[in-house]
């Protein structure tokens, strides 16, 4: 490859949280990263409640005391509430956790986004913002850069030994390799939108993400962010959503609202802001983490479902591990594929472990209070992969959680593709 001014150690297709981290990882290495993003930061993005093990990659980027100095909500706590109106005694994470662990936040991403970006910057990495990538540039199978255009359509090529795809649920190249699959069970659709003015519970309370249920095993979200918003989204099934011959999102969002009384009476004081919008079928996976030059993050690597908060812990995470292992590829000169396959397997065992809990949860005989009714000991270990701590041997837990609902088994993706698949062959 000939070394020129549009050569980098990585491209970064995406800005996001998993690109920025990428990004950022790689430029404190000392080495040279390019980060291509779409759209003009700050840009709306829904995913705003981190969990509390999102203090691990934020504070291997340095940001703690940035976030500490927002003006984020403080989350300290999870409750659940019935359709009644009836809420569960909160899940504090500091009954379980040390003090840093133990309070996260609500983010507003349209400021937390520009905040992991501008860290990137900040710590070296150059970023082309308003520029789309257009196509992955192969020789031989083996991506070797992309091609993109910037805002005034000008066409740019771009050369590294490594891409990495940050591009979110857009999943770029997994959509253009045909590597991405639909979860076997998981296809919800949520509706979604913004108050002014509603309710929030007092105290440490006030930061609190709510999950409130609607029949069928739908639930609502419920979280406080600050300027005096609150997102507060719907998630069920589609024919459930769309009953009665009903499509207009507002209408759906309007009539679930109704079908809890604590949702009802919190956004009783406020009033609607911004759009109502919807989403389905977002529940997806990989087939493979890397090929030749080309290493996924991200949810452009996998996306489960909203209701434990998952996605943004996973793409900082996700970030930062290729970051590392982007390091010790560099410093190697060796980007064959094979060289991330612990990155895909420690990737895969996390989403794996909270794919079970999903699972679980949206099963008409699953509730946690049955597990820990009749083993108390496994409390712990539910909060640990609620909470994002989700890298470690829960076989007791999931032992036990098949007792009430069936336990998926392991989907067989996430690690990397040694040798190309026939349709790769062309770009």
């Amino acid at each position: 490859m000939t070394k020129n001014k549009n050569t980098y150690d990585a491209l970064i297709i995406g800005g996001g949280p998993a690109g920025a981290a990428a990004g950022a990882i790689l430029a404190e290495h000392g080495h040279k990263a390019l980060i291509l993003e779409r759209e003009k930061f700050p840009r709306y993005h829904i995913g705003e409640s981190l969990l509390p093990f999102t203090f691990q990659p934020l504070q291997r980027l340095g940001l703690i005391e940035k976030m500490r100095n927002s003006a984020f909500v403080k989350k300290y706590s999870v409750q659940f509430v019935s359709p009644s109106g009836k809420a569960s005694q909160p899940f504090y994470f500091f009954n379980r956790y040390e003090q840093d662990v133990a309070q996260t936040w609500q983010v507003l991403r349209s400021e937390f986004d520009l905040m992991t970006l501008n860290d990137a910057r900040e710590k070296g990495a150059e970023v082309l913002e308003e520029t789309t990538v257009t196509e992955l540039i192969k020789e031989g199978g083996k991506v070797v850069g992309v091609r993109a255009r910037d805002k005034s359509g000008k066409a740019i090529d771009v050369f590294a030994p490594i891409t990495i795809d940050c591009s979110g649920r857009e999943a770029f190249a997994a959509v253009r390799n045909r590597w991405r699959v639909g979860d076997p069970e998981l296809h919800k659709v949520a509706v979604w939108t913004y108050y002014k003015g509603a309710m929030r519970d007092e105290g440490i309370d006030a930061g609190a993400t709510t999950v409130a249920f609607v029949p069928e095993k739908g639930w609502f979200w419920y979280i406080p962010l600050h300027d005096d918003l609150v997102s507060v989204g719907v998630v069920a099934e589609g024919k459930y959503l769309s009953r009665d011959g009903v499509k207009d999102p507002k209408q759906i969002f309007d009539r679930e609202v109704i079908q809890n009384k604590w949702i009802e009476q919190h956004l009783a004081p406020g009033r609607q802001f911004g759009e109502y919008f919807i989403t389905g079928e977002y529940s997806y996976h990989s087939k493979y983490c890397a090929s030749e030059g080309l290493l996924l993050c991200g949810d452009a690597l996998c996306f489960l479902d909203p209701v434990f908060s998952s996605g943004l812990m996973l793409a900082l995470k996700s970030g930062i591990m290729a970051g590392d292992a982007l390091h010790e590829a560099i410093l190697a000169r060796d980007f064959s594929p094979a060289r991330f396959t612990e990155y895909g397997r420690l990737l895969r065992e996390g989403i794996e472990n909270m794919r079970k809990l999903v699972y679980a949860f949206y099963d008409q005989n699953f509730s946690f209070r049955k597990v820990t009714d009749k083993y108390p000991d496994l409390a712990g270990d539910i909060t640990d992969c609620l909470s994002g701590d989700v890298n470690k041997d829960f076989s007791r837990l999931f032992a036990a959680v098949s007792e009430f609902a069936p336990v998926p088994d392991p989907l067989p993706y996430g690690l990397p593709l040694e040798k190309p698949e026939p349709q790769m062959q062309c770009a």
